[in-house]
């Protein structure tokens, strides 16, 4: 979807003007690199060739804030420096180090793919599109990142950033996350990488999208291809891309349970399927009853079905709230004295009885973390 409006630059008139016109490219490359080079940030992943050290700086940097990432990617490859490290780590440490960036199944995955790297690779990243796709946790977007900024491989990509930059230069009206948006688009990117260099231009792409063509009130007048960009001319970067809808949030109400014994606290490992999977947590389940005796009724019979144990339900400690996607919970904490194991019931997955001062030494999720710092002596 070429704009049909003809444009001078330098004295050289470019007809047509879009990302279809093979002098609009070369023009659009020359203005986004020179732009690159005095405003790219100085970041740890950046000025490296390494495919692991791309590779977790990507996946951490997905759904994630740049300054949020940088400490934790620090820290991380300081832990894990080479895919063999990480592939021998216990997946306790992994989670561990990846405590508080959220969405754990990315740490769980990259994980098994370190694994699979040393196994069926040698323990060295493939350089092949194919191969990489078939890594645990590795989409196109992720393959196309790490190949062709480690390996200058001609790859596209498309995430946030650049899907709302590609849609302004192409001043697309649909749905940018929808089938047809998503083949434009990723044609558009492909176009737009030269025979070298494309790592520097998709990070160039991704500079760009994050610091001037933001979602709200983008700095056009620091924008270095404004000149280029149809949407600005039309007056219409309020409204591209199409907004995606906002999914409706739900509040819940949840208990967590601290069972004492014999001076060690239960935790149990969260299964397949539920919220931050594999992580360690206090017995933790929906709540319905408002207020004694109903409660301390409903988390007996919780415990008892989720822990197999007989608990005599004690003080409230917290209420915390936190929010998870689009549900907004309500956590109310509770202690609970351990009484004996019930044979009836079938305990979900692995459990420990832990000193409270040894919590440090598990991977929690931020609330259980939060609860872990108010019991700790």
């Amino acid at each position: 979807m070429a704009s049909k409006t003809r444009l001078e630059v330098q004295g050289r008139e470019l007809t047509p003007v879009g990302p279809q016109s093979p002098g609009w490219r070369l023009e659009f490359r020359r203005r986004l690199l020179a732009w690159y080079r005095r405003h790219a940030r100085k970041l740890p992943w950046r000025g490296t060739r390494d495919p692991y050290a791309v590779w977790v700086s990507e996946i951490m940097l997905q759904q994630t804030q740049v300054a949020t990432v940088i400490p934790y990617f620090n820290r991380f490859l300081a832990q894990f420096p080479t895919i063999q490290a990480l592939a021998t780590a216990r997946e306790d440490d992994v989670l561990r180090h990846w405590e508080g960036l959220g969405y754990y199944r990315r740490a769980r995955q990259m994980h098994r793919a370190a694994q699979a790297i040393v196994t069926e690779h040698d323990g060295s990243f493939p350089r092949d599109l194919e191969s990489v796709r078939q890594l645990p946790g590795i989409g196109r977007y992720t393959a196309g990142a790490v190949l062709s900024i480690a390996c200058d491989a001609r790859e596209p990509i498309l995430e946030a950033n650049t899907i709302r930059l590609l849609a302004r230069l192409l001043a697309y009206r649909g749905d940018p996350r929808k089938a047809d948006g998503q083949r434009l688009l990723w044609q558009t990117a492909e176009q737009l990488l030269p025979k070298r260099g494309a790592g520097r231009l998709n990070q160039a792409l991704m500079e760009l999208g994050s610091l001037i063509c933001t979602p709200r009130e983008p700095a056009c007048d620091a924008c270095p291809v404004v000149e280029l960009c149809p949407t600005y001319s039309a007056g219409l970067t309020a409204v591209i891309p199409l907004p995606a809808v906002k999914p409706r949030v739900e509040a819940v109400r949840e208990a967590a349970v601290v069972i004492r014994r014999s001076g060690r606290v239960l935790l149990m490992r969260r299964g397949e399927g539920e919220r931050w999977a594999g992580l360690w947590d206090f017995p933790r389940f929906p709540l319905d009853a408002a207020s004694d005796p109903a409660l301390s009724r409903e988390l007996t019979d919780k415990v008892a079905a989720a822990a197999g144990l007989s608990i005599e339900p004690g003080e409230h400690i917290a209420t915390l709230k936190h929010g998870v996607t689009r549900f907004r919970i309500t956590l109310e904490c509770y202690w609970a004295e351990y009484r004996r194991v019930l044979h009836r019931g079938q305990p979900r997955g692995e459990q420990l009885w832990v000193a409270p001062a040894a919590l440090g030494d598990y991977p929690l999720s931020i609330t259980g973390r939060r609860l872990a710092r108010l019991i700790a002596p």
